[in-house]
């Protein structure tokens, strides 16, 4: 079976769908075997070899992997899962120290552009759990990722009743704002070799993960109620989020958003170069 690296957040629910609900996961589970991980640890067990399959940081992509067409976890304006916070009274240009939650190596990437290229500014990235009020007593901003992210902006009130003014910086939005193209996130990525050695044709493999796209899109209710007893955020919330902040299908803009942001990255030194895009 084509062992496979998933991420447990809110945001990739739909594209999980058939994996985990009947009628399909039965036959999805003679082919796929899935274990759940931080979405920077994806990329490791996709490298190291001990999966065959993972959703991916964009960042985390190399020429060895293969990205498989179709599926990806983008945003076309806000996505609120991702969150720069600003202590009054600094702005871009000014913050020095940056508390940074490290779920996600894309996200803390499109944070050092977005400082470095557009704010012509180096902050200090220091790794930090995911508590937003501890975060910003001890640095100029904070970077929360996923889940964490949402709740903080359910409780920003009182974050700021506890640190003080903050400004809040959507990443998804700050970045359309200044290239008119969405915020990617992840990518379905795979060792092609892999696929050969344990007897799937690509077309299996990316059938499977756009059907499995397109029925948790028709499911939003059901995920609704699911994710609601698991995270303390309002059903309203849960389905604006997964209706509206998250686009699920990697089009020719979001490849387009992928080589800017790549290309942005060496040209600042914060990724390798990555010439070209490999599609599956």
């Amino acid at each position: 079976m084509l062992r496979v690296a998933a991420i447990d957040f809110l945001n990739p629910a739909p594209l999980m769908w058939d994996f985990e609900h009947a009628p399909l996961a039965a036959e999805l589970a003679e082919r796929y075997v899935l274990h759940y991980t931080q979405p920077s640890q994806c990329a490791a067990e996709l490298l190291a070899g001990r999966a065959d399959l993972g959703l991916i940081p964009i960042a985390a992509l190399t020429p060895e992997l293969a990205i498989v067409p179709g599926c990806t976890i983008a945003s076309l304006d806000e996505v609120r899962s991702i969150q720069l916070i600003l202590k009054a009274p600094h702005t871009l240009s000014t913050v020095r120290t940056v508390a940074a939650d490290t779920a996600s190596r894309s996200s803390l990437a499109y944070a050092e552009i977005l400082f470095r290229k557009f704010a012509n500014n180096s902050p200090a990235f220091h790794p930090a759990s995911a508590d937003p009020v501890v975060m910003l007593r001890q640095a100029d901003a904070a970077i929360l990722i996923g889940d964490p992210a949402l709740l903080a902006l359910e409780r920003r009130e009182q974050i700021e009743a506890e640190v003080g003014p903050c400004q809040w910086l959507d990443l998804a939005r700050e970045w359309r704002t200044r290239t008119n193209l969405p915020w990617v996130a992840a990518v379905w990525a795979v060792r092609p070799e892999a696929l050969s050695a344990k007897g799937m044709t690509a077309a299996q493999l990316i059938e499977d993960l756009e059907a499995s796209r397109n029925h948790g899109l028709l499911h939003i209710e059901d995920l609704v109620e699911q994710w609601t007893p698991r995270i303390a955020l309002r059903p309203a919330v849960i389905r604006h989020y997964l209706s509206h902040n998250i686009h699920y299908v990697l089009n020719t803009d979001c490849t387009e958003a992928i080589k800017l942001f790549r290309r942005y990255a060496a040209e600042s030194n914060i990724l390798p170069p990555l010439p070209e895009l490999r599609f599956l």
